[in-house]
């Protein structure tokens, strides 16, 4: 085994570094001591991440066995499987610890369970397990769970989890954070039930072997002593139980190289902390740091554009990008009147660039949130461009947009089933599966739509008095907004629709970045609707867009967000909204101050540098929020953009060189627009006062009477079944007909007493 033990670095004739520039191949060949890969976007780090790997294997300074390989992602792990296969051939199936944080310490929990107090055999839960459990907690402890939602809570102990903490582990602030001091008590009592089933959840994983390493010596020792090496690929998106878990096992050796780049941390909201890479010197004193600058993806005046922009960062370690390509286009920076106009420039731009031959694969648009998606999918509709959403739905498919256009569904036509079927308990009101087992039994046996069903259904005793009561206010709500439809505009009905039907209240009871997101979604959506004078006119445009699926092998341009295309590169990349509130984002900042700043500026630079060839940069001076124009300021980060590498083009009052004055101006950029901008929050649309004041006919035969006058239908009473006559229920059993309204019946039943059914329930009892 001596020469197992060897570190002599290969010589330089070795074919795993041929084609490496010298900073590669001293990563390759630097085996021994903590070693620190600084690898900057675009430079190359996965060819020199693999060939390392492959050269401890070739080199036999260890068995593949005797290396832990951590990756973040399923397919990371897959594609440095397939990488290092290609150099070192079968030796690679003999490396069972090169795999996600995740499966790595769930191959580890299973040896050591016991310790924890599970079986080897546990059960690893899914997100909607989790929350079923934590809502029985919630249940049983009395709590109110609309107050204190189960994903609230969900997403707490994900938080704790993240960051080591146990139960007993939490400060009085972190108690505070659920349930007004109970936060400790639901995490325990959360923990002892996923033990008593015999499971955890993903956080669990990470969080019991750190635990079983902390306090089993033997065990630390024995996984110490089994990983020569240990190598972690985008270090910079640690959080902190990784980080701990990591140094713990690396400590004794110290051979652990750490591949990352501190200014593309932008992974915060998730519990990645930049501070374990800015740190790693100190965790490792004596660690080797090697840069990689070269950059191969994008041309000079990208890569100096973006260096200005990250180099105003304080918190970095800090490295130049450089290249040998052709400098090629500066950066432009183009400044338009509205959104509107900044989706009709950016189709324009890039019919111009189909014209000149490039492909529309090779396209990308970046934006900071979601709902920006929303203006570019109708454009390019409307001139037949081919796109594609990567990282998420398209605007119109997400489940919010597609429950509100549900609820105008129902509206517009009631006898739409399946949208009535989407959002009937949606949000949650307490209507289950047997209550909508009911309505599709009476719908098919009379021939009705479901909300017909639901109005008549009410005004009986087929189901418990609270789902007959909720069906009953459901439909009134219905009724009102039907009627609402005739004189406000969509976008105000939409606002309605969604605050009364407590909609909104549910998404903000969630208190998570998801839910905000959300949240920010519709307000998109109710902001699309004012360009339409009707509901028809919108939902036939809807249809539309909807209808844009073309053969997934077409070229298409790409629409994400600036966090999905992390690790991806286009030659033309064009970056919409870049503006104070919209980017950097005022809600990242009201939340995280100066720290979230510097992060959304690592963004800003992870954006510009996706681009291989050209990128450009747009800001809009109005943007229309909550139905009213608001002014918006260029984002502080053009201004940060070195002047040499931009080109600037607006017809806006002033143009760049006012804007980088006011900037250059502030004592204090981030405080000014930190009071500027308030936090977004959806509100009540204009029409709602009108809506509430409006004497409207609630009685159960108005409701059915504007229902049956929207779809077209009626009801139509039987006639085998009359007066006196005796007939069977399936619920209440046998009884005789009293009286008959249209197709309700009045029942004396032999065991259930007297009771108000619907015809269609009954059958002649022969």
């Amino acid at each position: 085994m001596n020469d197992l033990q060897s570190s002599s670095p290969q010589a330089p004739s070795d074919p795993l570094i041929e084609g490496l520039n010298p900073p590669q191949r001293d990563a390759v060949l630097t085996t021994e001591g903590p070693v620190l890969m600084l690898a900057g976007a675009g430079t190359g780090k996965t060819a020199a991440l693999t060939r390392r790997l492959a050269h401890l294997v070739r080199s036999r300074l260890a068995w593949p066995s005797e290396i832990l390989c951590v990756t973040f992602t399923n397919k990371a792990a897959r594609e440095m499987r397939e990488r290092v296969g290609h150099l070192i051939g079968p030796a690679v199936e003999g490396m069972p610890w090169l795999g996600t944080f995740h499966a790595i310490a769930a191959k580890m929990l299973r040896r050591h369970a016991e310790l924890v107090g599970l079986q080897p055999n546990y059960t690893i839960i899914d997100t909607d397990d989790q929350l079923r459990l934590l809502k029985q907690l919630i249940q049983a402890e009395g709590l109110d769970e609309k107050r204190w939602p189960a994903r609230q809570l969900a997403g707490c102990i994900d938080r704790w989890k993240n960051r080591g903490l146990n139960p007993a582990d939490l400060d009085a602030g972190e108690n505070e954070a659920y349930a007004n001091g109970r936060g400790q008590k639901f995490y325990q009592l959360y923990q002892d039930r996923l033990k008593a089933v015999n499971a955890c959840d993903f956080g669990d994983l990470l969080l019991h072997m750190l635990n079983i390493l902390r306090t089993n010596r033997e065990v630390l020792e024995q996984y110490q002593q089994r990983f020569k090496y240990v190598m972690v690929d985008e270090y910079q998106d640690t959080n902190q139980v990784q980080y701990l878990w990591l140094r713990l096992i690396a400590q004794e050796r110290k051979n652990i190289c750490v591949v990352g780049d501190d200014d593309q941390s932008i992974y915060s909201w998730r519990g990645a902390e930049v501070a374990n890479i800015l740190k790693f010197e100190k965790d490792f004193p004596g660690a080797k740091v090697i840069r990689l600058e070269q950059n191969y993806r994008s041309t000079p005046q990208i890569l100096a554009a973006a260096s200005g922009l990250i180099g105003e960062n304080t918190q970095r370690l800090g490295k130049t990008l450089w290249t040998e390509r052709h400098p090629g286009e500066q950066v432009r920076v183009i400044g338009v009147w509205d959104a509107p106009e900044e989706a009709r420039r950016v189709g324009d731009e890039i019919e111009r660039l189909e014209r000149q031959g490039a492909p529309l694969d090779q396209v990308a648009i970046l934006v900071r949130a979601q709902y920006q998606t929303r203006e570019f999918e109708d454009r390019f509709i409307s001139i037949g461009m081919k796109y594609r959403i990567i990282g998420g739905f398209r605007f119109y498919e997400r489940a919010e947009i597609r429950d509100a256009l549900a609820y105008l569904r129902v509206i517009a036509q009631p006898a739409d089933d399946l949208a009535f079927e989407r959002i009937y308990n949606a949000p949650k009101r307490g209507l289950g599966a047997k209550a909508l087992e009911a309505l599709h039994t009476l719908a098919r046996r009379r021939g009705i739509p479901l909300a017909m069903a639901a109005i008549e259904i009410a005004d009986t005793d087929e189901l418990p008095a609270r789902a007959r009561n909720t069906f009953l206010s459901l439909m009134r709500d219905f009724a009102r907004w039907r009627d609402l439809a005739g004189t406000e505009n969509p976008a105000d009905l939409l606002r309605n629709v969604l605050d009364e039907s407590g909609y909104t209240d549910a998404l903000q009871a969630e208190k998570t970045p998801e839910a905000a997101g959300r949240l920010e979604n519709l307000v998109e959506l109710a902001r699309a609707m004012e360009e339409y004078e009707t509901l028809g006119d919108f939902l036939e445009h809807v249809s539309l867009v909807m209808d844009n699926d073309a053969a997934s092998d077409e070229e298409k341009v790409t629409i994400m967000t600036m966090h999905a295309a992390k690790g991806l590169e286009f030659d033309n990349v064009f970056l919409p909204g870049w503006e104070e509130g919209v980017f950097p984002s005022q809600r990242a900042m009201d939340e995280g101050g100066l720290a979230s700043l510097e992060e959304e500026r690592r963004l800003a630079y992870v954006a510009i540098t996706r681009a291989r060839r050209k990128c450009t940069i747009l800001h809009a001076a109005n943007r229309r929020i909550y139905g009213q124009w608001t002014s918006s300021i260029p984002s502080r980060f053009i201004a940060e953009l070195p002047e040499d590498h931009v080109e600037s083009e607006t017809t806006l009052s002033g143009g760049a060189s006012l804007w980088r004055a006011q900037w250059s101006e502030m004592a204090d950029p981030f405080a000014e627009v930190a009071r500027a901008q308030p936090a977004r929050t959806i509100t009540r649309g204009p029409g709602w006062q009108r809506a509430a004041a409006r004497e409207f006919d609630t009685t159960p035969r108005k409701i059915a009477e504007s229902t049956r006058s929207a779809a077209s239908f009626a009801a139509k009473p039987r006639t085998d079944v009359e007066i006196g006559s005796r007939v069977f229920h399936e619920k209440f059993g046998y009884g005789a007909v009293i009286s008959q309204e249209g197709n309700k019946l009045e029942i004396d039943f032999e065991q259930a007493g007297r009771k108000r059914v619907l015809d269609s329930f009954v059958k002649p009892a022969g």
